[in-house]
């Protein structure tokens, strides 16, 4: 059932609650002035509206939108590492960046008012899920490039939080300084607070009786059934929040603690969009498709029609007056998210072909055990690499691999040259065993 947390009402913002009118008249000025913005200093930007016979001064109305181009991951990585940036290089005061399907990082900008806003839009979410100022928040997501931890640490400074920078891992210690220092709010990948509760009960500690009432859970798909788990063991609230690095961070759209309906997008600074996945046509609210953003205030790397890849729908608001998406029902492309991490099958195949007693043919095994991911990787020895010494060498050599350039665990079997199951379509390289529907 949960704690059954209530927002501070007095924390709650006016353009939240705003008539859809003021939001979506908000959102007119805020999309011109952000085409306009692309168009005169990004170049790649400006290339591509030309090349689809669109200026900035044909946007009128919020429909106008959709004569616009999309952007694309490809695009991203086309013009690494700098060249989307819409101000000079040293307004930019910080970096993130994630890997891609080719081994070369996506990278994203921000100015210092980018941060601000990030951390306000993070304080926001964390008051949606029933946070308030002095609370102690445990951040067990992961610091560096991957925006997870910085962007949950400042927002909860930002509100006014006690922030425990612990990171990911030393599942014991984590139940140790959760107790010792009466966390509050955890904010954390769904999987690792499944293992953080089976610490708890192989410590023989009660979960219960823990000090945490609040859990903000993100970074991968998670299920209702895995909400009411986590919400009964602990007698707290868990809430979904969800953002990407491409977008901004975590903080793009969140769940309100009253209602846990889906998660209100903050349209304040992304217009969202639902697209065909294959004809790229806008799909009216309440019909499944790709979810698509475009930011409206971001300043150092404006995203124009970004498609997300992921697949829910738009729905009215109730907690807030902005649109909610429902949780995110699976992916239009072939991405899989490992414990928060991003890995694609060719960033896989790219790896295992350099590792000569490899083949090229492999299969990829999702499970769940002890509560986190399992990524199990079969593939084929070369017949001519055929020997003990030679598989166990190149299982252990494409592990290491992996690790180093994907930033995943993996378990490699090297099996019989032609053992796997051939395709004549379309080769299935994914077998997700996790049950996450």
């Amino acid at each position: 059932m949960g704690a059954r947390i209530e927002p501070d009402r007095k924390l709650i913002e006016p353009i939240e609650l705003a008539s859809r009118d003021e939001i979506a008249a908000l959102q007119r000025q805020r999309l011109a002035a952000t085409l306009r913005q692309v168009y005169a200093n990004v170049p790649a930007y400006r290339r591509k509206f030309l090349a689809a016979g669109v200026r900035p001064d044909d946007f009128r109305r919020l429909e106008d939108l959709s004569n616009f181009p999309f952007t694309t991951k490809a695009d991203l990585r086309e013009n690494y590492p700098f060249e989307l940036f819409a101000v000079p290089r040293e307004k930019v005061v910080r970096i993130h960046a994630s890997s891609g399907t080719t081994g070369k990082p996506t990278v994203v900008g921000y100015t210092q008012n980018d941060i601000d806003t990030w951390a306000n839009l993070m304080a926001r979410s964390i008051v949606a899920s029933g946070g308030r100022p002095g609370m102690v928040m445990h951040n067990a997501y992961g610091y560096g490039l991957f925006t997870g931890g910085l962007g949950a640490h400042y927002g909860g400074e930002r509100l006014g939080c006690t922030v425990v920078p612990v990171s990911g891992g030393m599942t014991e210690r984590q139940v140790q300084l959760i107790e010792d220092f009466g966390a509050e709010i955890i904010m954390v990948t769904p999987s690792y607070m499944l293992a953080i509760l089976d610490e708890y009960r192989r410590v023989g500690l009660d979960p219960k009786k823990s000090p945490l009432k609040i859990g903000i859970f993100g970074a991968e798909p998670w299920t209702n059934a895995m909400r009411a788990e986590i919400e009964n063991a602990f007698d707290m609230d868990a809430v979904d929040i969800y953002g990407l690095s491409e977008v901004m961070g975590p903080g793009v759209a969140n769940e309100c603690v009253e209602t846990k309906d889906g998660l209100h997008i903050w349209e304040d600074h992304f217009y969202p969009e639902i697209v065909d996945p294959d004809t790229g046509a806008v799909l009216p609210d309440g019909e499944k498709g790709e979810l698509v953003f475009t930011s409206l205030t971001k300043e150092a790397m404006p995203v124009i029609r970004y498609r997300t890849r992921d697949l829910t729908r738009l729905l009215p608001g109730t907690a807030r007056s902005m649109r909610r998406m429902e949780k995110i029902t699976g992916r239009s492309d072939d991405m899989m998210i490992i414990r928060g991490v991003n890995v694609f099958p060719s960033q896989i195949e790219e790896l295992l072909l350099r590792t000569e007693a490899l083949s090229a043919h492999y299969l990829i095994v999702l499970t769940r055990e002890a509560r986190l991911d399992v990524m199990t990787i079969y593939v084929e020895v070369r017949p001519e690499a055929d020997k003990p010494h030679s598989r166990a060498g190149a299982g252990e050599h494409l592990a290491r691999l992996v690790k180093e350039r994907i930033g995943v665990s993996a378990n490699v079997a090297v099996v019989d040259a032609n053992s796997l199951e051939r395709s004549l379509g379309k080769a299935k390289r994914i077998v997700d065993k996790r049950n996450l529907s």
